[in-house]
């Protein structure tokens, strides 16, 4: 079983900053975490290889140099090799030149060391949202998806995937390969020991830069980037609430009512 994981290093969301020029996330300085769904991602994706010992587990990633510290950190629990695709010519992408860029290295990975049976990764980056950049990723390679899993297991050349849903779960089946995107599930990632941290921190990361993959340069990074962000901001503290807590329900409606009547909402 030949299985990928895509992983993002994020800022701490607590000490996000915007460049007010660019309107992009200001990553130099800002302490930076593994993205919490891509760390669940790559729980699951062990979780195979604990049942299928001959699974190798690939971790991608696109970001700064500096993101080899969460892909370091994703080999001590898991991961097998690891690679980063970085380059200046990347900066700004949306998720759109994101998806792309990274559909053009799995082509590249592929070429190295065969096709990937599974991809994961998790259901959005906690700093932007978007929950885009997987089902993107699944369009590209025109392979099938599953979007929200919260366990996942291999029985011959299907995956099965219990999948979140508003009203519960549901278990879905999809022909190998496949694309899973992971959101929470009921149990936390496996902590490293220290022998493979030891390990990770000796391990190389191979870096791809735009000159190693099969991209179309203008498909790539802001010039590749169609959605343009206008304005950012960061919105007002709201005031804390006033709590009504009169002897009865009688007179804390009337209270409720002065309250309302006095500020002119009613």
């Amino acid at each position: 079983m030949n299985i990928l994981v895509c992983v993002k290093q994020v800022p701490d969301t607590t000490e996000i900053k915007i460049d007010p020029v660019t309107n992009t996330l200001i990553r130099a300085g800002v302490p930076s975490i593994v993205n919490p769904f891509d760390a669940y991602a790559l729980e699951i994706a062990a979780r195979i290889k604990d049942t299928m010992p001959d699974t190798r587990i690939t971790l991608l990633s696109m970001g700064p140099p500096q993101a080899e510290a969460a892909l370091k950190e994703c080999l001590a629990v898991g991961g097998d090799q690891a690679y980063l695709v970085s380059d200046r010519a990347f900066g700004g992408a949306d998720t759109l030149a994101t998806s792309y860029t990274l559909k053009c290295a799995i082509d590249k990975l592929e070429e190295l060391n065969g096709a990937f049976d599974l991809i994961f990764c998790g259901k959005q980056a906690i700093d932007g949202d978007t929950a885009q950049v997987g089902p993107e990723i699944a369009e590209h390679m025109d392979c099938p998806q599953i979007t929200y899993g919260v366990e996942a297991k291999v029985e011959g050349d299907e995956v099965l995937v219990k999948r979140e849903t508003g009203e519960g779960y549901e278990i879905l089946a999809a022909k190998l390969p496949c694309v899973i995107t992971v959101t929470k599930p009921s149990f936390n990632p496996r902590f490293p020991t220290i022998k493979s941290k030891m390990a990770a921190n000796r391990a190389r990361i191979t870096t791809l830069a735009a000159s190693d993959l099969p991209v179309d340069s203008t498909r790539i990074g802001l010039k590749g980037s169609p959605t343009k962000v206008k304005k950012s901001f960061t919105p007002p503290q709201k005031q804390g609430g006033v709590t009504i807590a009169e002897e009865t329900c009688e007179a804390s409606a009337r209270k409720l009512f002065e309250l309302l009547n006095t500020a002119h909402v009613i």
